[in-house]
């Protein structure tokens, strides 16, 4: 079967400085995989190398056996990769209702259709409100984004990224400042969805993780140190040799 997302040998260097190096993974349709490793250890980076916002030195990225490594960010949105950011990216002038029906207009081509009916708009209303109630968002359906605490303006890219359709969906830290009454929506909202679409996540709450992954791959100075799963890497003695100096959470807590 044709993976949903595939790397092959991914490189990138700044100058002298080599961030990726020799990168391979894999995901399958319905993965639910994790990617953790020390700060600087190039997760990030790699989510760039995938999306886009980078170009590699070398290898390849493949999105359902088609290779996207030429294509742009928005061509490759536009074949099903959505990710979210460490820092969101929202319009925070506009409402948060407004940001999820500029996604789904955007999506579905009609930003720019003057002339679309008022029951297509009412369509993606209902559409976009439908993703606020997975999150618990509809009270803050029509407050601006830069009235909202972090925690919430996390859970609304979360939103936006699931009304794009992905096939692949890349989450960049997203339980980062969301309190952790809340976190628990991020992963019943990652579990009711289309088992086929595959999940990448990156994160440092190890509890998340762990809850969440069905495999792990472990990222050291840019390279993979070792993959398995949550059981795995739990018991691994080298991989809690990589986090010592860190708060290293591979026992249940967050690492820095």
């Amino acid at each position: 079967m044709t993976a949903a997302l595939e790397v092959k040998d991914l490189n990138r260097s700044f100058g002298a400085l080599s961030v990726t190096r020799d990168v391979n993974l894999a995901l399958e349709r319905g993965a639910r995989h994790a990617l953790i490793g020390p700060n600087g250890a190039g997760k990030t980076t790699l989510i760039n190398l995938i999306t886009g916002a980078l170009k590699p030195n070398s290898g390849s990225v493949l999105l359902n056996g088609e290779d996207i490594t030429a294509i742009g960010q928005a061509d490759r949105a536009r074949r099903g990769l959505a990710r979210t950011f460490q820092i969101n990216q929202l319009f925070r002038g506009l409402t948060v209702l407004e940001n999820l029906c500029m996604t789904i207009g955007e999506r579905d081509g009609h930003c720019n259709n003057l002339w679309r009916s008022a029951g297509a708009r009412r369509v993606v209303i209902d559409e976009a409100l439908d993703h606020l109630q997975s999150l618990r968002l509809v009270d803050d359906a029509l407050k601006l984004v830069r009235e909202l605490p972090y925690g919430r303006q996390r859970l609304v890219e979360i939103a936006i990224a699931l009304a794009q359709r992905p096939r692949v969906l890349l989450l960049d830290e997203p339980a980062a400042g969301v309190p952790s009454s809340e976190s628990h929506l991020i992963l019943d909202v990652v579990a009711a969805l289309d088992p086929e679409i595959a999940v990448l996540i990156i994160e440092h709450d190890m509890d998340v993780v762990f809850r969440f992954a069905k495999e792990i791959t472990v990222l050291v100075q840019g390279a993979v140190f070792t993959k398995g799963t949550p059981k795995e890497i739990q018991a691994n003695a080298d991989v809690r040799a990589v986090y010592l100096g860190e708060e290293s959470g591979l026992g249940g807590t967050r690492h820095g």
